[in-house]
């Protein structure tokens, strides 16, 4: 049965759209791209066997094959690039999927291949929107990575780069950005006026989780929430909360006087709260990068007799490679590294005996779906009463297993 069958039906979607949907997945998007476009192509489907034939033929964009518009960003051999569109997007609500984190696409320049950076898959985004010409009838941006996110207040002479690319999407003609766990929701400040989401995966992660672990006893006397620092307090209250847990928090004490590879580093990590003895421990963050903090934050649980360690994250980076988690988990340090399928992640992760992947693919054609038939988002972006949903099916599934045993 599907995750969203209280919310949906074949019915949802006989409403007439903003317009013909039309969806591009710019370099490194294209396997999430092509996953989205078959869910999508999938509901059309089902869809058009309910509409009369004379609606089959007004209703826009209906008899496509399918959503995806080709687009490509060519390169000159000194490194400047162009954007082209290979199909009409005239009247199109238009999806653009960009993956700002896809380090392994790469492109050539003065006889050198060069690994795109976040500024080269923003770059080739504002020359797709340019070669659109303001010929779409609108325009959303999906682009789960937030390019710049983590630039998102200014502590000193500092530039502002998050709040600059949403000005300047919203100048270049972008109705909607959709991003997920941006790493301060408040960025929304720099365009007021236009639609931003911030869409949380939490649904998907725990339940990607739970499908992987049949063990876990989600109760107060065996497991708990445990947040990495003050920065990730909001996501994991919501994990303690929804799941009726109790919560504890890491405080990084740093040293300000140095500063390596952007940060001032970590001096020692302060614990408040309650034990978590003999407790497995669930620990969420927007984003492992190197993934030195959250080893470094399991073992000071385990230095506190915690059980085993389960860490959440939107999007994991890692990058300085996996090498380091392959013998954290090999000395029982880490258990399970759980994130999503909506950045690049490194051939090797995919393998790992500890990692487990959440698949955002349906739930992104959801939010696509929606926004193309005017609906509110309200029911998708809050997940409560899935979570809950789950649990129960999880806590009966056990129960039957148990039974079965004896």
């Amino acid at each position: 049965m599907s995750d969203f069958t209280h919310t949906w039906n074949s019915d949802t979607f006989l409403t007439y759209p903003v317009g013909p949907l039309g969806l591009i997945s710019m370099r490194g998007t294209e396997e999430l791209g092509d996953k989205v476009n078959r869910w999508l192509t999938k509901w059309r489907d089902n869809t058009e066997e309910t509409l009369e034939e004379g609606d089959m033929h007004t209703t826009p964009g209906i008899l496509r094959q399918d959503f995806l518009v080709r687009t490509t960003c060519p390169r000159f051999g000194n490194g400047e690039g162009k954007g082209m569109i290979k199909d009409s997007v005239r009247g199109y609500d238009m999806y653009i999927l960009v993956d700002v984190g896809a380090y392994n696409c790469t492109y050539e320049m003065y006889g050198r291949e060069i690994p795109m950076s976040p500024d080269d898959h923003f770059m080739d985004l504002k020359r797709i929107l340019a070669a659109m010409g303001g010929k779409a009838k609108r325009v959303n941006v999906i682009m789960p990575m937030l390019y710049e996110g983590r630039q998102h207040r200014r502590a000193s002479r500092e530039s502002l780069d998050c709040a600059m690319m949403l000005q300047e999407l919203v100048r270049m003609g972008v109705d909607n950005i959709i991003t997920f766990d941006a790493h301060d929701p408040r960025v929304v400040n720099a365009i007021p006026e236009s639609g931003f989401e911030s869409v949380m995966p939490s649904y998907q992660i725990f339940k990607a989780l739970l499908r992987k672990d049949k063990t876990l006893q989600i109760d107060k006397d065996h497991l708990m929430i445990v947040s990495p620092d003050e920065g990730a307090l909001d996501r994991n209250i919501f994990y303690a909360s929804v799941l009726g847990l109790e919560m504890g928090l890491f405080y990084k004490r740093r040293d300000y006087t140095h500063i390596v590879n952007g940060r001032n580093p970590i001096v020692a990590h302060e614990y408040l709260g309650n034990s978590v003895e003999g407790k497995d421990v669930f620990v969420a963050d927007d984003i492992i990068s190197s993934g030195e903090s959250v080893i470094d934050l399991a073992r000071e649980l385990k230095k506190r007799k915690a059980n085993r360690i389960f860490a959440a994250a939107t999007f994991a980076l890692f990058t300085n490679g996996i090498e380091a988690y392959n013998k954290a988990y090999e000395e029982g340090v880490i258990d399970r590294v759980i994130s999503t399928n909506l950045t690049y992640r490194r051939p090797e992760l995919k393998t790992a005996p500890w990692f487990i992947e959440a698949d955002m693919s349906k739930y992104i054609a959801y939010i696509i779906a929606t926004l193309n038939h005017n609906r509110s988002l309200s029911k998708l972006l809050n997940p409560y009463n899935r979570i809950h949903r789950l649990m129960d099916k999880y806590t009966q599934e056990q129960a039957e297993a148990g039974l079965r045993l004896v």
